[in-house]
């Protein structure tokens, strides 16, 4: 109904909806263009958005999705269940290692931290979920880490989930890569299974 419309909503979504496209960044004007608004009431509608996190300008100058839209994803049934049953792995990677275990998320051109377990230590890589950063490369999560490492193993396809990748993460030297392969890769099996319904997740 007529009375039920909020005119500035509708404009914020209206501006959200140019996100769903397979180009990641959007100049102003090409924004503008999508639209039909006025440059300048763009930038009001995304300067709203942005506060709340639903979009980032980067340093180009481009507009892209912020981290608000994949955080609401997370609510959705299967992201739900796929947490249940990777964060148990997580917190017993993170433990067992003392190294920062996470669940990453790979997109075109970048990075996310889906889920996070940082063990007992204040010498710790603080990856939060939500955290994204770039790549260059679209089979390598792995952000820069002064003075620091990062291990990833790629986990098997998950439906409506982008490339999901275990890691383990800290400062360098304190956790062989060798060892931190083969825990990953002890935690990959076992949640392969999990995922699959053949065995609990850890207690």
């Amino acid at each position: 109904m007529a009375q039920d419309r909020v005119e500035a909503v509708e404009r914020a979504l209206t501006v959200l909806e140019v996100f769903d496209s397979s180009q990641e960044a959007f100049a102003l004007a090409e924004l503008a263009e999508a639209t039909g608004f006025y440059k300048s009431t763009l930038l009001r509608l995304l300067g709203s958005l942005a506060r709340f996190d639903y979009v980032q300008r980067g340093e180009d100058g481009r507009w892209r999705l912020g981290g608000s839209p994949m955080r609401l994803a997370r609510r959705h049934a299967p992201s739900q269940q796929l947490a249940v049953r990777v964060q148990p792995w997580l917190d017993r990677l993170a433990a067992e290692t003392g190294e920062t275990a996470a669940l990453l998320a790979l997109h075109p051109g970048e990075a996310e931290c889906r889920l996070a377990a940082l063990p007992a230590t204040p010498l710790r890589h603080d990856l939060r979920p939500g955290s994204r950063w770039p790549v260059e490369q679209d089979v390598d999560p792995r952000p820069a880490l002064p003075g620091g490492t990062m291990t990833c193993l790629a986990l098997a396809d998950a439906p409506g989930e982008p490339p999901l990748w275990l890691s383990l993460s800290g400062p360098a030297g304190r956790l062989a890569p060798g060892a931190a392969h083969e825990a990953l890769a002890r935690a990959r099996d076992a949640l392969s299974r999990s995922l699959a319904g053949e065995e609990e997740t850890p207690r």
